[in-house]
């Protein structure tokens, strides 16, 4: 279990980025369509005793970011007009935050979450 949850620490990538938790249907003030779609988010743990690196599906409805496929976290996520990124994703007491920009199919950004912290980076797979 305790190794879930570092992993969960280490979704917050996808945010980055990053299905459990939609932001509501209306799009967002400020948020950005032309990032909608899928995006692939390899997380990259630096500091800390996380596992080294995964890769998660990231899917950007209205600006509002949700795992694509099944995970046990919850994905509170956005992404504004400009490409900014931000997101929380927790999973039971353990939470991770994640920041950073998106630029036409690209991204990349820092997390932190726990004893842990790293990177972030991300390549649109498609709509």
């Amino acid at each position: 279990m305790a190794n879930i949850q570092k992993n969960l620490q280490n979704f917050a990538l996808g945010a980055s980025i990053l299905g459990l938790a939609v932001l509501g249907a209306a799009t967002p003030a400020g948020s950005a369509p032309g990032y909608d779609g899928i995006w692939s988010v390899v997380i990259v743990t630096e500091k800390g005793a996380c596992d080294r690196a995964y890769r998660y599906p990231i899917r950007i409805r209205n600006g509002a970011m949700l795992a694509e496929g099944s995970s046990p976290a919850t994905i509170n996520g956005k992404v504004a007009s400009n490409g900014q990124v931000t997101v929380t994703v927790s999973a039971g007491s353990k939470s991770a935050t994640g920041s950073g920009r998106l630029s036409g199919t690209a991204g990349s950004g820092s997390w932190t979450g726990g004893e842990c912290s790293g990177t972030w980076e991300a390549e649109r797979r498609g709509a």
